[in-house]
């Protein structure tokens, strides 16, 4: 059975899973702060759940790599969506700051070691302003 390491957790599920599933499974989630209730439930059209994943998963489909190509994504960020993402292995996922996970230039969050950990998961003012793309900007 493949394993899933993500903030600190060992999750094992059948190969195959959508990643989405067995972190939602195992009660934990691949989105930052709001997006845990306003996201597209794993559609792929959100782009809320993208993580940095390494190891055996399925390759990239058509509508995962249409929403990776729309800002605040891009495609040299190497992220994946969890919800278009099968675990075919062992994987190592990190997801980083922002509602949609794409300030790849802050290190990823942290594992779960506590409720103070939960509380620093929180986006904050200045995680909506370093969200904006140019596109966004006044």
């Amino acid at each position: 059975m493949p394993t899933v390491h993500f903030r600190g957790e060992k999750i094992e599920c059948r190969e195959g899973a959508t990643l989405r599933d067995v972190l939602l499974d195992a009660d934990l989630t691949p989105h930052n702060g709001k997006a845990t209730v306003l996201n597209c439930r794993g559609f792929g059209n959100c782009g809320t759940c993208a993580v940095k994943v390494d190891g055996e998963v399925s390759d990239k489909g058509i509508r995962e790599r249409g929403r990776l190509l729309v800002p605040p994504h891009h495609p040299n960020y190497d992220l994946r969506l969890a919800c278009q993402t099968k675990v075919m292995g062992d994987v190592t996922v990190e997801k980083y700051p922002g509602m949609w996970g794409t300030q790849v230039a802050k290190e990823p969050l942290p594992p779960l070691a506590d409720d103070d950990a939960e509380a620093a998961d929180e986006p904050t003012a200045a995680d909506a302003a370093d969200d904006q793309t140019p596109a966004d900007a006044d």
